[in-house]
Order: C-alpha cells, then sequence, then structure tokens
C-alpha cells in the first residue's frame, strides 16, 4: 500500500492551502492508497476523520505534528492531543503509554544551511544531527520529504544510515501540486491508525521518491 504520511489541510494547518477533500482527490488521481492528516499541533475528532474517508471512500489516517523543543515530530495512534506539549520526553510517554508510535519529519531542517557548504561542514551537520535528543524515541525517520531539495533528502538518507533507523517519505503537503511527489510503501494491508502504527513498529515499510520515478529516475 501506498500512503502519505505526511499532509497538511486548511482550515486546521492555516499554512496550508489543501482542502481536506482536495487533498483525497488529488491522492486518488496520483495512485495513493491513503493519506495521513497531520495538521500542526492539531488532531482530527475521530468522527470527522470517519466521515471524510466514508465521502471518498478511500483510508484517512489521523496524526498530528507536534512542535517540540527539539523540532517538530509525526505522532500517530493518540486518541486525543492538547496542543503546547513542548517537552518531548513529556510527550514521548503520552504517546507510549497509548501504545502510538513518533516519526521525525524533515530532519534536516535546522541544519539546511550547512548541507550546502563543503563536505566538512556536511559531516559536522550529520555529526550535530545525530545526537539530536528527539531520534532516540522515533521509530523512523522522514527520509523523503516532498518539498525538500534533493541535497536535503540526500542528507537525510544518510542520517538513517548513521543512526540505523528505517525511512519513510511524506509529501509534506500544503498544496494539491505537493501529493504525488513521494510516499511510503508498506509490504501488509492497513485499514486504519492501529494497522499503521503495528506497521510502523514493525519496519514493514520503504521510502519512495515518486517524483524521481515520473522523471525516469530509480
Amino acid at each position: 500500500m501506498l500512503i502519505d504520511l505526511h499532509c497538511h489541510t486548511f482550515p486546521l494547518s492555516n499554512d496550508s492551502f489543501l482542502s481536506p477533500d482536495e487533498l483525497i482527490e488529488r491522492a486518488k488521481a496520483v495512485g495513493l492508497d491513503g493519506v495521513c492528516v497531520t495538521e500542526h499541533d492539531l488532531l482530527w475528532e475521530p468522527p470527522k476523520v470517519r466521515e471524510l474517508a466514508k465521502r471518498h471512500n478511500f483510508l484517512v489516517i489521523p496524526g498530528v505534528e507536534a512542535d517540540t523543543e527539539d523540532g517538530h515530530i509525526l505522532v500517530f495512534g493518540l486518541d486525543r492531543y492538547v496542543p503546547g506539549k513542548r517537552r518531548l520526553a513529556e510527550l514521548a510517554q503520552l504517546v507510549a503509554k497509548a501504545g502510538g508510535v513518533m516519526v521525525a519529519p524533515h530532519p534536516y531542517r535546522r541544519l539546511a544551511p550547512l548541507l550546502h557548504m563543503d563536505d566538512d561542514f556536511l559531516t559536522m551537520a550529520l555529526e550535530r544531527a545525530a545526537i539530536t535528543p528527539a531520534f532516540q524515541y522515533v521509530c523512523a525517520l522522514e527520509a523523503v520529504n516532498g518539498r525538500a531539495t534533493q541535497d536535503e533528502n540526500l542528507f537525510s538518507w544518510q542520517l538513517c544510515a548513521r543512526l540505523g533507523l528505517p525511512a519513510v517519505a511524506g509529501s509534506d503537503a500544503h498544496d494539491a501540486n505537493d501529493i504525488g511527489t513521494c510516499a511510503t510503501r508498506f509490504q501488509r494491508p492497513i485499514a486504519d491508525v492501529q494497522d499503521l502504527v503495528r506497521e510502523l513498529k514493525a519496519g514493514r515499510f520503504h521510502a519512495l521518491n515518486l517524483r524521481a520515478k515520473s522523471q525516469g529516475g530509480e
């Protein structure tokens, strides 16, 4: 199954230009099997997710992109979320108690200036990223972000290898054109958030750069 793990819609994410209906219509058009709605510090209410999924006959999974002191974290498996969980250790305890899982999106973001310098600076950026406290709590890194540059995604892949963490992909969609740039392929069927959490914990997935494939790349 091809699922986009990282999408934002308006108005719950006020920096998005993408409505929930547009998100799903575009996801269907590009051949995805499901999407995760991961608004900034807001979790969709279960009845509204079910209504949206039923209206389109399409898999929609709720998550949240939490803003913490150590950067943004994608969280799946929470029934409710209170904004302002800035302390990552507290968020991790909450997620563990709920049986959920966390993924680190765009791990290059705070180090982006170093990625465009020479190899010594790139090595420095990897060393600095590797000791980021957030990575001890996550099950995977977002190695392919649909809004990232090629160099930024390459850095994320290198960081995955350095930390021994598996890679996922998410479009980080804020616009219809972002959908279909990348996705995560899961080996087993996923019907709901519980299935997603199980498969993320099991590591039965891999990241796909769909933009590269559409342009004739690998």
